[in-house]
């Protein structure tokens, strides 16, 4: 299998499977002297597990307790490969037994199994959610770098499940919440059709947001590898992900071009931009406004509503997926696209210092 590195100049190979004895990541091409802590990395994790006693996450509660192999010293990068692992530990793969025949609707299996003739049943293997642990600890080190270089901040919070749609933005709400919400009043009503779709033995969809504050200008080359190519092919690699909007999106479609267009003008020697429409990036390469980035987020295929599928023989069958499983992906899914942001600006932003920090 390949496709698993991301990055020319911050390379980032993940590994491991949902019910193997460990996932991890390796991270090749990390500047040395930049100071992270263990329980810096160890906090971004956290934030990708699932809540305890949450009434829309999975009741797979694991420790995922980060280990370092190699690449820090004495709370410092060194410049070598940086090697990093969890552990499974609450694994129940005797959950899947009955279904290691059968193809799971809205799952990776049949794919899987016409390209490689085989496949991991257990919770998915390396289709699993729990692959995006190694690109969180990477994008922890990639923020961090970011932070201390450019100081860059990137962020996201959910703006819409089903169809009920955030109205007020306060940042610090988004934390505050179980589905990472920035509106106090509209947080409550998405938790209750998420719940509620739960107790119904189904799931529901969403929409979040991406936001990098204080990008460095000059990011992404103009052609083939545009910033916000290269960002909507880094998301669009997160397995739930089911489109992506920069800036305005699809709403230049409804546009005229004097609306669409961001006005601009100097104040006090700093470029400014009237509007964001672009999302802070023109011509594939950034401007230094924020960048915005917008993530449909599909509902989790695993519902134990009953549905039409097939067996590897071919026969016609039904099947209830039962387990361990979110009603609601978009707040868990944020710390993912947080770090998949990260990892691609780090990488852009190494090759445009020429790799010199």
């Amino acid at each position: 299998m390949s496709g698993n590195t991301l990055g020319k100049l911050f390379k980032v190979t993940t590994w491991g499977e949902s019910h193997g004895e460990a996932l991890g990541v390796v991270i090749d091409g990390c500047p040395p002297l930049i100071p992270v802590t263990k329980e810096e990395i160890q906090r971004e994790v956290d934030r990708r597990k699932p809540r305890a006693f949450s009434k829309i996450s999975t009741t797979r509660i694991e420790e995922d307790q980060i280990q370092i192999l190699s690449g820090i010293f004495e709370g410092k990068t060194t410049g070598t490969p940086i090697s990093i692992l969890v552990g499974n530990k609450n694994t129940k793969s005797k959950d899947y037994s009955k279904i290691k025949d059968t193809f799971r609707p809205g799952h990776a299996d049949l794919t899987y199994e016409l390209k490689y003739g085989i496949r991991d049943y257990r919770g998915g293997g390396r289709s699993s959610g729990r692959e995006t642990i190694g690109r969180v600890i990477a994008g922890a080190i990639a923020k961090k770098l970011l932070k201390l270089k450019a100081k860059t901040e990137v962020f996201g919070h959910t703006v819409q499940i089903g169809n009920i749609k955030a109205k007020r933005f306060d940042k610090s709400f988004i934390e505050k919440n179980e589905l990472r919400c920035a509106d106090p009043e509209t947080s409550k009503r998405m938790l209750k059709l998420a719940e509620k779709t739960r107790s119904e033995k189904d799931s529901i969809g969403g929409i979040i947001e991406i936001i990098i504050k204080n990008p460095p200008q000059g990011l992404g080359e103009p052609v083939f590898e545009k910033l916000d190519a290269e960002l909507a092919k880094a998301m669009m690699g997160i397995g739930a992900v089911k489109g992506v909007e920069i800036g305005a999106g699809f709403k230049v479609a409804e546009m005229k071009g004097s609306e669409n267009n961001d006005q601009i003008k100097s104040e006090k020697g700093k470029i400014k931009f009237l509007s964001n429409n672009h999302g802070g990036i023109l011509g594939g390469i950034s401007t230094g406004a924020d960048i915005t980035i917008r993530l449909a987020i599909k509902p989790v295929p695993s519902i134990a509503k009953k549905q039409q599928t097939i067996t590897k023989t071919l026969k016609n069958t039904s099947i209830e997926v039962l387990g361990r499983h979110d009603s609601c992906l978009a707040p868990r899914i944020i710390p993912v696209a947080e770090a998949m942001a990260a990892i691609v600006l780090i990488d852009k932003f190494l090759e445009q210092k020429g790799a010199k920090l």
